[in-house]
């Protein structure tokens, strides 16, 4: 098992905000994602996110639970650093069926790179997020 998979298993055992009960499945060069076998909820990803307008407390807590879970992904050697903290990403929150979605965005532009530069191509992270603040699953992929 690579490093970075063994540290991604090492910040989700600390719990990180993901159910822990559940299997970890790889996916396709996206990592690991928590999947309940016994009840295959089918998430319904949507096309567009719209944002909340107000987030009331499930929504702030969903928010939470992934950027945590985000920046305890990041590599080790990279902690502290702007780039690899939460001045340098954007939380955009939508609901929908039930489901709270949290998209983390990548910003290097508020650690002194020039606007429109990424660090990656269209970087993001999309996760459905339960509304007791538990992450059902993470994007398959980017689009």
């Amino acid at each position: 098992m690579s490093p970075f998979c063994l540290a991604v298993l090492s910040a989700l055992s600390v719990n990180g905000g993901v159910d822990t009960s559940l299997p970890l499945v790889p996916l396709p060069d996206m990592g690991l994602s928590a999947t309940s076998s016994s009840s295959e909820r089918r998430i319904h990803w949507p096309e567009a996110l719209q944002p909340l307008a107000t987030l009331e407390g499930p929504a702030v807590l969903a928010a939470n639970v992934v950027l945590q879970h985000v920046l305890a992904g990041f590599p080790r050697r990279d902690v502290g650093t702007c780039e690899y903290s939460a001045r340098a990403l954007d939380v955009v929150v939508g609901q929908e069926g039930g489901l709270y979605f949290v998209r983390i965005d990548r910003r290097p532009d508020r650690c002194g790179w020039a606007v429109g530069v990424s660090l990656e191509f269209d970087w993001f992270e999309l996760y459905a997020v339960s509304p007791d603040g538990r992450i059902l699953e993470r994007y398959p992929s980017m689009p």
